[in-house]
């Protein structure tokens, strides 16, 4: 399991060079699309560290086959901790996004956006939004690491 959070940690250096230098100089919604599907990406691995500790702990048998199994079985295990359902919520939310057709605003600009109708919001998806998304990621991955692993995360 801590093969899979270093794997995960990589990915999310992927994904700050995606959003700090490939968005700094091509504004597109395509980068930003990039963007979300490297935090799934990440989330997935994530996820994956969690139920091989579960596995080894002996809460589950056998790992589920499709990420949203993973997902859903992992919030199930866990479900009196607040702050992992959290994460998982917003996991769900990016994966709704993902799949929900999208509008472009202010293509090459500053201000490029991906536009998506939810049920009852839109979410507009920018370069801020981004970045916090990208600054949550990273709290998701120490908290994993710190509940996971038992110590804190060492950068190389």
């Amino acid at each position: 399991m801590n093969e899979i959070l270093l794997e995960a940690r990589d990915e999310l250096k992927r994904l700050e060079h995606i959003i700090y230098v490939s968005l700094k100089y091509t504004r597109t919604v395509d980068v930003i699309t990039n963007a979300l599907n490297r935090m799934v990406s990440t989330y997935d691995l994530v996820v994956d560290a969690f139920l091989e500790k579960a596995q080894e702990e002996g809460k589950i048998d056998v790992l589920p086959k499709s990420p949203a199994l993973r997902a859903r079985r992992l919030a199930e295990i866990y479900e009196h901790d607040q702050e992992l359902q959290k994460y998982l919520k917003f996991y769900t939310f990016l994966k709704t996004i993902l799949t929900l057709p999208y509008e472009r605003r202010q293509e090459y600009r500053r201000h490029v956006t991906r536009i998506v109708a939810l049920e009852n919001a839109t979410a507009e998806l920018c370069i801020d939004n981004l970045t916090n998304a990208e600054k949550y990621l990273h709290k998701f991955l120490m908290y994993a690491w710190h509940t996971i692993v038992g110590m804190p995360e060492e950068d190389d």
